[in-house]
């Protein structure tokens, strides 16, 4: 699934290419994501333009003049921009093309993202109202993770993957940031000291920013807007590499499943007998 630094590589690429562009046309070939296309999308866009782009945790948001198009890229989505002539790609459902000769392209394998309307203020939608901070902004601190976790009964690593906690830290990245911060990823989030949240929202950070820096992770089907793909998978140091040794402490590292999830972590330097 694509996670923070993904998302934030496809909104830097596409936003400099649209912002202010007209939507001259939207071909909508597959209405059936996770939730069904509104039917009248492509009467409402065409014509207007693009005044704005944002991310909002996994959400890119394209403003309009009468409202905002929320793209959610589920399990294997991609955005891409092609010629508006170019030749339709396996999965493509929807083409967004701009006055500029461009089409805005979303790719879905799987068919878990979503493309949805809104003609009010996007941030209040039942999807966005209730998410967390962004942990690249001044307002996700450690404070903000030790007060919260006061009244959390699950582990750290799901406290930190809680989108209404903070937004954007997938299984990637949260295997990556915990490792970093030598936290077992078993340990109840309740019994972490503030000064190891300290540490903790500082990694956290660092690798969302390193992942950005290195165009994101690319397993499968990721790719950035140009069809590229990320490389921070060759920076990776615990996740998709268990039965593999630790590269602090040459300890093999060991996986489990948590909430569904596969966590990878080193024995040694994530010990759990360590107070956290």
């Amino acid at each position: 699934m694509p996670e923070l630094p993904e998302i934030e590589t496809i909104y830097r690429g596409i936003e400099p290419a649209i912002l202010n562009q007209r939507i001259s046309a939207v071909v909508v070939i597959n209405h059936q994501l996770r939730w069904p296309i509104p039917k009248k999308l492509p009467q409402v866009l065409t014509g207007q333009h693009i005044k704005a782009i944002q991310r909002r945790g996994k959400y890119l948001l394209l403003k309009t003049q009468t409202g905002t198009l929320i793209i959610h890229l589920g399990m294997s989505g991609n955005l891409q921009l092609k010629p508006q002539n170019h030749t339709l790609a396996k999965h493509e459902h929807v083409n967004i093309v701009f006055s500029n000769g461009l089409a805005l392209c979303y790719i879905d394998p799987r068919r878990f993202g979503a493309i949805l309307w809104t003609d009010k203020d996007p941030l209040q939608h039942k999807l966005l109202k209730n998410l967390g901070p962004e942990p690249l902004d001044r307002d996700f601190t450690a404070k903000h993770l030790f007060d919260r976790a006061k009244r959390c009964h699950s582990s750290i690593k799901q406290f930190i993957m809680n989108s209404k906690v903070v937004v954007g830290v997938g299984n990637i990245y949260a295997n990556e940031a915990l490792f970093a911060a030598k936290i077992n990823p078993l340990c109840k989030a309740s019994s972490v000291s503030l000064e190891r949240y300290q540490l903790l929202t500082k990694k956290i950070k660092a690798i969302l920013r390193y992942a950005i820096k290195h165009g994101g992770t690319t397993l499968r089907d990721y790719s950035d807007s140009r069809g590229q793909k990320g490389s921070f998978q060759n920076k990776l140091k615990v996740y998709g590499r268990q039965g593999q040794l630790c590269v602090n402490c040459k300890t093999k590292l060991k996986q489990i499943r948590l909430g569904q999830r596969s966590t990878v972590f080193c024995p040694s330097c994530q010990n759990l007998a360590i107070k956290h």
